[in-house]
């Protein structure tokens, strides 16, 4: 058993390697996107689609749509999923768009495939969407919406003049489409290209995105957009760092042989286990696919292998504890427990076809 110190190492080694790893080229843009969709976006364009009032049968396929397109981790997504829940999305579809993001992104099912096999692969992205889509009406049945961020959600965009008509129109005419097109290419670059090509990219792409604020977006526009950014890293930055802490901890305290000796079967109490797994030991977007692939040679049984897969990128300590400051205590009990019966039950399910 590790002494106190070495776990409180482990921990300290964890929150060091996430901070290094991901937080400038990765969740520093997440924020800034966040920022512009709370002080820039219409909040009519939101609801529009993904309002409470919005039939489901549009909003769920767009949320989904859009988690599609974001290869992004579970701690990375946080700051979009309350970007757009306080712009108005409605509980059902914000929790569709939070769930899918980390685990259907098309970078994680290629590589799913690549390294696992499609099989894996192919349940992965029609249970994850499945689940994805259920678990925000169940929620969103249960629960309904509390409209306390509708409420209190000031929009910026509106009360900007239109300017003359000199320059370039169609700039003008697309400088939201334009600019988080910006954002978004900052954030896969910084998370997708590897080297000094990655930091070159950054820089242009930032100099393009200052140079089109400076032409385009007046000054209140900016420091709103600025001050929502910040307001969204006090909110959940901490959080993250003492969630992303403790996951190393509980990592360190697990015996070495845990994994071999219970979840060398297709069990409920194996399946139940490689969830928690999951939650517990948080990985970073696609470093579930490889970590997967070390688990299945020491002997982990397909089904509790593909629980792990749709519950590690999911859910960890770290976004739990920043999902319960975003929609409440009760919608994040019954978000962590539907996660868990349903992985658990599937991976039970396709180890059944698997022996």
């Amino acid at each position: 058993m590790m002494d106190i110190p070495g776990l409180l190492l482990a921990g300290l080694n964890a929150l060091i390697e996430y901070v290094s790893a991901h937080v400038l080229t990765c969740l520093v843009p997440a924020f800034f996107i966040a920022g512009a969709m709370s002080a820039l976006l219409p909040k009519e364009r939101i609801t529009q689609y993904l309002g409470q009032n919005v039939p489901k049968y549009k909003a769920y396929p767009l949320a989904v749509m859009g988690g599609l397109l974001l290869a992004v981790c579970s701690c990375t997504i946080l700051p979009l999923f309350a970007g757009i829940k306080k712009k108005g999305a409605g509980i059902g579809p914000a929790l569709a768009f939070l769930y899918t993001a980390p685990a259907t992104n098309i970078l994680a099912i290629t590589f799913t495939g690549s390294v696992l096999g499609w099989d894996f692969a192919l349940a992965r992205i029609v249970l994850s969407v499945t689940f994805a889509i259920l678990i925000g009406i169940i929620i969103s049945k249960l629960f309904g919406e509390d409209g306390e961020e509708e409420r209190n959600m000031v929009s910026a965009v509106n009360g900007v003049e239109e300017q003359n008509n000199k320059g370039m129109p169609f700039l003008r005419r697309h400088r939201l489409v334009i600019f988080f097109v910006l954002l978004i290419s900052i954030l896969i670059v910084g998370t997708r290209v590897e080297g000094s090509l990655r930091y070159a990219g950054i820089c242009v792409l930032v100099v393009l995105l200052a140079v089109l604020s400076k032409l385009y977006f007046s000054r209140e526009e900016i420091r709103e957009w600025l001050s929502e950014t910040w307001i969204f890293t006090k909110k959940i930055f901490p959080l993250l760092l003492i969630g992303i802490f403790i996951a190393g901890v509980l990592t360190a305290a697990l015996p070495e042989n845990f994994l071999a000796d219970h979840l060398g079967s297709n069990t409920v109490s194996a399946n139940l286990i490689a969830v928690l797994f999951g939650v517990f030991m948080y990985f970073p977007t696609l470093v579930e696919v490889p970590m997967a692939k070390m688990f299945l040679s020491l002997g982990m049984a397909k089904g509790p292998l593909l629980a792990y897969l749709l519950a590690d990128p999911v859910i960890s300590l770290a976004s739990i504890l920043v999902v319960r400051k975003i929609i409440g205590d009760k919608r994040t009990i019954a978000y962590v427990l539907l996660i868990t019966v349903f992985t658990t039950l599937s991976g039970l399910i396709y180890g059944v076809f698997q022996t």
